[in-house]
């Protein structure tokens, strides 16, 4: 069976541009894979972070998993700081990689513009990232379209290593859905939906009650036009908000189109606001037994424990290969 590897950082509100664009994929890859689920704690310090929030970021991440279906009992979902070798993978992936590959990284460039001081853990964190997908041998890795960038350093820093030392590691491929891989912002269908941008009408959050839901799709950009019509290149906001009824309502974007034809725009968004009320009510209240249970640390604690077991084996081998001295030797 073929191995996927995937993960979330902790930082923010998680967003439907999360749910749609990587966790409702994580839930049906589950039942075709071997896979490891991974809230990316390490990678959330490569910026400042207030320890208490993330501490309970990282839990909410977790039950999120868990409240959108991910099962225990197929996938193995664990926080990356529980799983010491991934930082010891890291180290080596970064001995592997020129500071040229490092730089020319768009997600760093993105990140330390216009800053004067830019942590080191910022630069080298796609080290990391190569580590935490090598760590399992990882088959399929789904990734949006800003992460292609990562998973070719990632097949790169693979590839150089089996050069070198022989083959050992395999070089994965990416998972990138066809319809939904990226959810734009809703005030400007341009710019993909993040949970880090200062404007909060600018995503819907997971947890958003469903009254704030309907005011942000309410206020949700359009364009000057009236046609409910599936055009990204002059139409990208609506395009968007097709996409996001289309992902909760099982509705194709032919079928979206059909639905609304000759209607206004805002019978459209009054309607897409409930369509993804109804579609996270599910999640909303399985999240707040999630938590209210506890649950989630035992199957953070036994999903650590299996990919430790795996990643021992992983890290055992690429030392041998490298010439370390074994333990006990």
């Amino acid at each position: 069976m073929k191995t996927v590897l995937s993960g979330i950082q902790p930082s923010g509100l998680l967003t439907i541009g999360n749910y749609i664009g990587a966790i409702k994929n994580f839930v049906e890859l589950q039942n075709e894979y071997n896979c490891y689920f991974m809230v990316v704690d390490l990678h959330a310090i490569t910026v400042a972070q207030d320890p208490a929030a993330l501490r309970e970021a990282s839990e909410s991440v977790a039950a999120l998993y868990l409240a959108a279906g991910l099962d225990p009992s197929k996938a193995n979902i664990f926080l990356q700081s529980h799983v010491p070798q991934h930082a010891e993978l890291g180290w080596i992936m970064t001995t592997l990689a020129s500071m040229g590959e490092l730089e020319r990284m768009t997600q760093f460039k993105d990140k330390s513009a216009g800053k004067e001081n830019v942590g080191a853990g910022l630069f080298v964190y796609p080290a990391l990232m190569a580590a935490d997908i090598l760590m399992y041998n990882a088959d399929v890795v789904p990734v949006g379209d800003d992460q292609k960038q990562h998973l070719e350093l990632t097949r790169d820093l693979a590839a150089r290593f089996n050069h070198r030392f022989g083959e050992f590691f395999t070089l994965p491929e990416p998972y990138i859905p066809e319809v939904g891989a990226r959810i734009m912002s809703l005030d400007d269908g341009t710019k993909k939906m993040s949970k880090s941008n200062p404007n909060t009408g600018s995503y819907i959050a997971l947890l958003d009650p469903p009254s704030v839901i309907r005011k942000k799709i309410s206020r949700a950009t359009t364009d000057s036009g009236r046609e409910v019509q599936y055009d990204p290149a002059n139409k990208p906001e609506v395009s968007n908000l097709m996409t996001i009824y289309s992902q909760f309502s099982g509705l194709s974007l032919a079928e979206v189109a059909d639905k609304f034809e000759g209607q206004m725009y805002g019978t459209f968004k009054k309607d897409l606001a409930e369509v993804v009320v109804a579609g996270l009510e599910p999640l909303q209240q399985r999240y707040q037994e999630i938590r209210q249970t506890g649950e989630v640390r035992d199957i953070l604690r036994q999903g650590a424990q299996n990919a430790q077991a795996a990643a021992e084996k992983i890290l055992t081998g690429v030392k041998d290969k490298m010439g370390f001295l074994p333990k006990g030797f």
